[in-house]
C-alpha cells in the first residue's frame, strides 16, 4: 500500500490530513502550493507520483473560493503528473446548499462545482455528510458519501450514558437524521417547526414534542451562523429542558456565530474537525471538535484495497 499510495493536502486543512495519514502509517505527500501576489495560486508537486494512487485532501470551506482553486489546480498538476488515480476527499464540500434552482434565475452551484471537480481531473470523490444527498447525482463519478454519525455517537452515549435525553431537529427537513440519531441512542425525538424570513435567517415558531426536564440535545449537518441553532436553544428553554447541548458535522462558524453560541443557553457544541476552528482569538470554550481522520483514512485504505465502504456509511 505504501508504495502505490501517496496523500496530498492543499492549505484548507493541513492538520486532518496529518492525522489521515498517521492513520495510514505513510508520509504526507510533498507538495508546495503558494499564492502570488496578484491572488494566483501556484501548485508544485516535490515528488514522483507517475502510477500511483493519488488522495487529495481539502475541504472547500472559508475561503471558499480559494481552497476551491487550490483542489482543482492540485488536481491538474497531478493528471499532468500522469498519477494513475485522483481521488478527491472533500470532508466538507462547499456550496453544497445551492442544489437546487430555489427562486427564478438563479444557479445550481453544487452542480457546476461538481462539474468542475471532474473536468479537473477527480476518478473519485469522498465527502462527509452532504448536505442534500442527491449532490451525489450531480457526479458522473463515484461518490461516497460517509456520515460522522459513528463518531457522533460514541461521544453521546459516553457523556449522556443514563440520562433522560430527547434528539431534536431545528427543522423539518433534518428530522430523519435526528430520528436515526435518537434510534440509535433510544431516546425520543422533537422537531421545530422554523420559518426563513432570509437568507442566514430563521425564525422559531412552535416545537413538537417534549422536552420537559430532559437533556435536549439539537443536531444538524453543519452550523453556520449559529441563528437556527440559538434560537432553536430558547426555544427548548423556555418549553422546560434541563440542559441543552447541540451537535453537527461541520462548525462552518462564520459571521457572528461563535459569540451567538457563547451568550446561548448552550452548554457544548459538538462538531468535527472537517472544517479547522478559525485561529482569530475567540472563546472556543463552548466548542468541542472530534476527529474524522479515523474515519476517512479507513475509506482510503478501503477504496485502495478495492474492499467494500458501505458498512462505513452507518
Amino acid at each position: 500500500m505504501q508504495n502505490r499510495i501517496r496523500v496530498f493536502s492543499g492549505n484548507s486543512n493541513p492538520a486532518l490530513a496529518e492525522k489521515i495519514c498517521n492513520n495510514l502509517n505513510i508520509p504526507l505527500g510533498k507538495a508546495k502550493v503558494r499564492t502570488f501576489s496578484d491572488g494566483e495560486i501556484m501548485v508544485e508537486i516535490g515528488e514522483n507520483v507517475r502510477g500511483r494512487d493519488i488522495y487529495i485532501i481539502q475541504s472547500t470551506c472559508a475561503p471558499t473560493n480559494n481552497n476551491l482553486m487550490e483542489l482543482l489546480i492540485i488536481m491538474d498538476a497531478l493528471r499532468r503528473a500522469s498519477a494513475a488515480t485522483i481521488t478527491a476527499v472533500i470532508p466538507y464540500y462547499g456550496y453544497a446548499r445551492q442544489d437546487r434552482k430555489a427562486a427564478p434565475r438563479t444557479p445550481i452551484t453544487s452542480k457546476l462545482v461538481a462539474d468542475l471537480i471532474t473536468t479537473a481531473g477527480a476518478d473519485r470523490v469522498v465527502t462527509v455528510d452532504l448536505h442534500a444527498g442527491q449532490i451525489q447525482g450531480f457526479f458522473n463519478i463515484p461518490v461516497d458519501n460517509l456520515y460522522a454519525a459513528p463518531v457522533i455517537l460514541e461521544h453521546l452515549k459516553n457523556k449522556f450514558n443514563g440520562e433522560d435525553i430527547v434528539m431534536v431537529s431545528p427543522d423539518a427537513g433534518g428530522t430523519e437524521r435526528a430520528r436515526a440519531f435518537a434510534k440509535r441512542l433510544g431516546c425520543t425525538l422533537a422537531v421545530i417547526d422554523k420559518r426563513r424570513t432570509g437568507p442566514n435567517v430563521a425564525e422559531v415558531m412552535h416545537l413538537i414534542g417534549d422536552v420537559k426536564d430532559k437533556v435536549a440535545i439539537i443536531l444538524d449537518d453543519m452550523i453556520d451562523t449559529a441563528g437556527t441553532l440559538t434560537q432553536a436553544a430558547g426555544a427548548l428553554k423556555s418549553h422546560g429542558a434541563k440542559r441543552i447541548c447541540a451537535c453537527a458535522s461541520h462548525g462552518v462558524l462564520s459571521g457572528p456565530a461563535i459569540d451567538r453560541i457563547n451568550d446561548s443557553t448552550i452548554e457544548e457544541v459538538l462538531i468535527t474537525d472537517s472544517i479547522p476552528l478559525p485561529q482569530n482569538g475567540k472563546d472556543y470554550s463552548k466548542i468541542k471538535v472530534l476527529s474524522v481522520a479515523e474515519l476517512l483514512a479507513e475509506a482510503i485504505r478501503r477504496i485502495h484495497e478495492d474492499e467494500s465502504v458501505s458498512s462505513l456509511f452507518v
